[in-house]
């Protein structure tokens, strides 16, 4: 993943591209695992979401994680990649009763997050265990779009609704093998994630045939030079002493469950785009690039921040730019960047481009979805191809 390396791919596969190293993967993985190495029983289950190119859920199922589905094509595309339906856990939001069934017949973990549902889903089926997504009304997340365990969130089940959900495991004599939360993403305060957990715990206790407990993910990566993140050794011991006291409270040993997804591949993409023009205003420089929010929506929909760097001039004196996009809209990744100086034809390189960018890509003004490399031992492979005019046309119907 080095700049020759880089541009080398650029001039092979064209742009622009994201390329993926999946050895910055395997090291994300066995960083979280070391971390929570004291705990008997933990399951490490990839949110599929994140990056969902079959070759990378290939990777993590030789890694042998489980894996974090949200729809029934997510829990498919997991079988295809190998994974048994045993390691996938489902946790959907807002979806139909038939589409839980559907995926319960996959024999994958359920996990439901809605009251009627639930009691739906325990009348027809008391003998599929289910795990429960609770809400814990803790606010964690560093943007309101990816916080999701607060008081006004769509997701979970309140805290305060325990009693109902006792009263529907009562009276439909269900089996709850799991309890489940998930704040919101880029924690930095362990502090307020451990006292989530907290809730978590008081919640498993009212509940005696549990199997595991998931305390969901959201943990921080770096986006720059420099910067903050979740401190995951500190986190896993002080987490890993509670969770084995709370095992012996509890009489059983459970499976501590957590469901990364940036924090195991957003370091591991990068996303290469051409300069196709220079354009100087009365007040800023900007360089137009052969890409859009179509390609990379993160900034302009999370305000997210990813480093650009200018791979065709790396020791070239550094100005101010504004990189922009191709689309009929306002699109831009950075505003009055210091880059090293950007000429039309440069390759620009935005980093951190693994998680929520190709997955979240769109055909937004007729616009082409760019191919996928994984750098894998030594070797690239080309993993999804660009796509073309016959790809846009494809499911369209002329009627008139």
């Amino acid at each position: 993943m080095d700049r020759n390396s880089l541009l080398q791919l650029a001039e092979t596969y064209g742009s622009p591209l994201y390329v993926y190293d999946t050895d910055v993967i395997s090291s994300q993985y066995k960083k979280i695992t070391k971390a929570f190495s004291k705990v008997k029983n933990v399951k490490i289950n990839y949110a599929a979401k994140a990056l969902s190119n079959l070759n990378i859920l290939k990777v993590f199922n030789k890694l042998n994680s489980g894996l974090d589905t949200v729809s029934i094509q997510e829990v498919k595309l997991g079988l295809l990649a190998g994974f048994e339906p045993k390691d996938i856990i489902y946790t959907p939001n807002g979806v139909s009763l038939q589409e839980i069934e559907d995926v319960a017949k996959l024999g994958v973990q359920i996990n439901i997050d809605n009251l009627s549902i639930l009691e739906l889903f325990g009348q027809k089926h008391p003998n599929i265990p289910v795990c429960i997504r609770i809400n814990p009304h803790v606010m964690a997340g560093g943007n309101s779009k990816i916080s999701v365990g607060h008081i006004d969130s769509k997701f979970g089940i309140s805290i305060h609704q325990v009693p109902h959900i006792k009263r529907v495991v009562e009276n439909t004599n269900m089996h709850i093998n799991g309890i489940h939360m998930h704040t919101g993403s880029d924690i930095l305060d362990i502090d307020t994630f451990l006292r989530a957990t907290e809730i978590l715990f008081d919640t498993a206790k009212q509940f005696k045939n549990i199997d595991f407990i998931d305390f969901g993910s959201g943990f921080k990566v770096p986006y720059k030079t420099d910067d903050i993140s979740t401190n995951i050794e500190e986190l896993g011991k002080k987490l890993s002493k509670r969770f084995n006291e709370f095992c012996k409270e509890y009489g059983k040993d459970l499976t501590l469950m957590f469901e990364p997804g940036k924090f195991l591949v957003s370091q591991s993409g990068r996303f290469l785009a051409k300069v196709n023009v220079i354009k100087q205003t009365t007040s800023t420089v900007f360089a137009g690039i052969d890409s859009g929010l179509n390609h990379l929506i993160r900034p302009m929909f999370y305000n997210s921040y990813h480093q650009i760097k200018n791979l065709s001039n790396p020791k070239g004196r550094e100005r101010y730019y504004s990189i922009v996009g191709y689309i009929c809209e306002t699109d831009t990744f950075g505003s009055n960047r210091r880059i090293n100086e950007i000429s039309e034809g440069d390759i620009l390189c935005f980093h951190n481009a693994g998680a929520y960018c190709f997955s979240m890509a769109s055909n937004y003004n007729s616009r082409y979805r760019p191919a996928e490399v994984m750098m894998h031992e030594g070797k690239d492979y080309l993993i999804r191809k660009r796509e073309t005019f016959e790809d846009i046309i494809r499911h369209q119907e002329l009627v008139i």
